[in-house]
């Protein structure tokens, strides 16, 4: 690993060690070997489960509290000296208030823990849209998840040794306490603190923490936007492309829109379609004129419940390797997983995600009988996948330069967007 020599960074690092207090401090290079390490530690302590080899080459089963299953929006605060400056439909704290509440809960957060830091990019390292960030983490599932959903390695230190700015996410999974797991974001200061979470939704730190909310705020200030938006390719048969972004909320089918495979008829005719990004677009006007967009993440965090083969193949085949499978059932005869909309039996022989034996025949025998029936996987079960695994991803998301948008989607709402919830008590 390239030593940092940017002494913004150090002493980020040291202080955040001087208040969460862990046994040791290991940086994250990106090496192989260095992960596959990770990896075997992840197995003997318990923390993730290496699936077949065979079936699901590189591929991990993740497990969290059952009361630590989704992103929590109640505790996920905009901390800003003054409350206008957090926005009409956020959730706000002083941000001195929040800073000495969080303090308290950090401090010797870390004990007997190993600190892992993780120098990471959002987009592709040394493009003009591409962002900086450090993650600081007591979880090896945080490690080993950015390494599929960020850039990470040596390219990145570069960056900081010549003077990157970078985004400062602190991250500690603590004692996984719902009542006092906080998501805190400090834009003034370009920092994401998040506490008592093991859930990747409120620990992967470069996700909607970084890439909309702290993105919004350095896009404001810098002239572009980061939205919560899918990008496509659409492609003639005559070669000529066009690209499309589209903007719904979570879970109206961002993903199987990016992973979209073409009616048989247009393929038959040459049409093409090519998945960018289904989750998060980073948008800016081109030296043309034209507005650009890039995906900054490097993989997908999706839904399982619900994919297969007709829904969304594309995903299907994406967690086929190197992929991390959090709260889905467990078919012990072959040490595969399973989900409810999977489109292969389900195990009679299995775990459900909360670790209880279940009998997947019978509950789905139940199911189909009208009864009341258990579910094998969390409905909000996820895989995370390199996005190198899509068989639709397209060039021109490895390129970082951004694509030239033809056209916009959006999903009407019910409710307008501007109305503003009332404010939750923290």
């Amino acid at each position: 690993m390239i030593e940092v020599q940017n002494k913004k960074v150090t002493d980020w690092v040291a202080e955040c060690a001087a208040m969460t207090k862990p046994e040791e401090i290991v940086w994250i290079d990106g090496s192989e070997a260095q992960l596959e390490a990770i990896r075997a530690l992840a197995v003997e302590t318990g923390e993730m489960i290496r699936l077949n080899e065979e079936k699901l080459p590189g591929c991990y089963y993740y497990r969290t509290d059952p009361k630590d299953v989704a992103r929590d929006e109640k505790r996920t605060v905009i901390c800003t000296t003054e409350e206008k400056d957090a926005g009409p439909t956020n959730n706000w704290v002083q941000k001195d208030e929040m800073y000495a509440k969080m303090r308290k809960l950090f401090d010797g957060s870390m004990k007997g823990r190993t600190m892992y830091v993780i120098p990471y990019s959002m987009g592709v390292v040394g493009s003009k849209f591409s962002k900086i960030g450090i993650e600081i983490t007591d979880s090896i599932y945080v490690v080993l998840s950015m390494n599929i959903m960020t850039r990470i390695g040596d390219p990145v230190i570069e960056e900081l040794n010549k003077g990157a700015d970078f985004v400062k996410c602190l991250h500690s999974k603590a004692q996984v306490n719902a009542e006092n797991k906080y998501i805190a974001q400090f834009p003034e200061e370009n920092t994401i603190w998040s506490i008592n979470s093991a859930y990747g939704g409120n620990v992967l730190l470069g996700k909607k923490c970084f890439a909309l909310r702290i993105g919004s705020v350095l896009g404001k200030r810098e002239g572009w936007m980061a939205e919560h938006m899918l990008i496509l390719c659409v492609e003639a048969p005559n070669g000529e492309k066009k690209y499309i972004s589209a903007a719904f909320p979570s879970a109206c089918g961002k993903t199987n829109l990016a992973m979209l495979i073409p009616p048989k008829h247009l393929q038959e005719k040459g049409y093409k379609v090519y998945t960018i990004g289904d989750d998060i677009a980073w948008l800016r006007i081109g030296d043309d004129g034209r507005l650009y967009a890039v995906n900054p993440e490097n993989g997908f965090f999706g839904v399982a419940p619900g994919t297969n083969s007709k829904t969304n193949n594309n995903a299907l085949m994406t967690t086929k390797k190197n992929t991390i499978y959090t709260n889905v059932a467990r078919n012990l005869d072959d040490n595969t997983v399973w989900w409810e909309g999977l489109d292969q039996p389900a195990p009679a022989n299995g775990l459900d995600w909360q670790a209880r034996p279940w009998n997947g025949q019978e509950e789905q025998a139940k199911k189909a009988a009208g009864e009341d029936f258990v579910k094998g996987a969390h409905p909000n079960s996820r895989f995370t996948a390199p996005a190198e695994n899509c068989p639709s991803i397209a060039p021109e998301f490895f390129t970082g330069e951004g694509v030239p948008i033809s056209a916009h989607v959006r999903r009407r709402s019910d409710r307008p967007d501007y109305l503003r919830r009332p404010p939750c008590k923290i």
